[in-house]
């Protein structure tokens, strides 16, 4: 078989070792050819197509890289491609029978698709034309249905730890509030995460709208007990009760999330007697070397993704269930966001027994 590798939406960490598990499964197991398609799908549905061959030599030392060599885009969706328009303005057509028919000329059988909620409703959209496709999960925001996490949310929340305990000693150095704004647009895992484990006195979450004042006696109550700085961990998608989302611009298909930080900087700081400062941080997230966690599952993802083509088990997303890397179908996968849910969260109820709060009431 000639199997074909594609990695869509953003970058990540592990997204190497993914690629790197796939193409030395398909060789040892089984002999088969690998191919990297470049460039989420713009790569063979370009005017001038190609495919990057993927053998031993080609991902030797890529395991600890970030990023992905093959390159990604998340504007590469074959059912709504962007062209040039009139009056340079972008225009979209439908190029999924033109992908078909180069995954034809190109003579390969099956496609493993990597990347979140968007590139598998992409590989499910496919599997209806009949192409052989298996979909593996990543995204540094853990929203994806089916699977109990992606790989490359480890890396991103090791990231936004170690920048949480940065802020921690220049916020205590200057008593400080420091605002420290996490990517997150519809769920909260990559906020709470880091910020639990970066010792967030808040934590602002797009699943628990907040008030500003609940926020500010939190602040005020830290300071009755003689501490003289504070932590907020912000998820760019939170919004006040009564507010709207911060929206930074236009995306391909949404608006895009952000300045949520500034914007709580903003509104806080004619209340307190404290300076306040806001972080982004923004693509740091996704950039750098991934973690052990993130390595070891994307080789997970990688070798099993090879069985299930093995298997002919097509239409399916890789997932970790209970610590076993299983097959799903790619509609169970698409089902809906997973996100947080409050009431039942075991982290959320530990944060708040330690005296985290989520801007939604006081814990006295």
């Amino acid at each position: 078989m000639k199997i074909g590798v594609v990695t869509g939406g953003g970058d990540c960490p592990g997204l190497n070792a993914v690629i790197r598990a796939v193409t030395r499964a398909a060789i040892y197991q089984h002999g088969w050819t690998v191919v990297g398609i470049p460039d989420a799908f713009g790569g063979l549905l370009s005017d001038n197509p190609s495919v990057i061959p993927l053998n031993m030599h080609t991902i030797r030392g890529i395991l600890p890289q970030g990023g992905t060599i093959l390159g990604t885009s998340n504007r590469a969706d074959p059912f709504r491609f962007p062209i040039d328009g009139k009056d340079g303005n972008t225009d979209y057509a439908d190029k999924s029978h033109l992908l078909k028919a180069r995954l034809d000329e190109y003579g390969i059988d099956a496609i493993i698709m990597i990347g979140g909620d968007g590139t598998m409703r992409i590989a499910k959209r496919l599997k209806g034309m009949g192409i052989a496709v298996v979909g593996v999960p990543k995204t540094i925001d853990n929203d994806l249905y089916a699977t109990d996490i992606t790989f490359g949310h480890d890396s991103a929340c090791n990231i936004a730890m170690e920048a949480i305990d940065r802020l921690h000693t220049t916020a205590y150095s200057h008593h400080r509030v420091m605002i420290c704004e996490v990517m997150g647009r519809d769920a909260g895992w990559l906020a709470l995460q880091s910020g639990v484990s970066g010792g967030a006195d808040v934590i602002l979450l797009p699943e628990i709208p907040y008030h500003d004042d609940f926020i500010l006696e939190s602040l005020a109550m830290r300071q009755k007990q003689q501490r003289q700085f504070s932590i907020i961990v912000v998820a760019e998608g939170a919004k006040a009760i009564d507010g709207q989302h911060s929206v930074v611009g236009q995306g391909h298909d949404a608006p895009r999330y952000g300045g949520i930080a500034h914007q709580l900087e903003q509104t806080l700081a004619p209340h307190l007697k404290q300076e306040i400062r806001a972080v982004v941080l923004g693509h740091l997230q996704r950039g750098g070397s991934p973690t052990h966690f993130d390595r070891v599952l994307g080789t997970r993802y990688g070798e099993f993704a090879i069985q299930q083509v093995n298997q002919q088990q097509f239409g399916t997303m890789v997932a970790l269930r209970d610590g076993e890397i299983i097959g799903v179908t790619l509609e169970e996968a698409t089902k809906k966001i997973k996100c947080i849910t409050p009431s039942t969260n075991q982290l959320v109820a530990t944060a708040r027994n330690l005296g985290i709060h989520f801007g939604d009431r006081i814990d006295t």
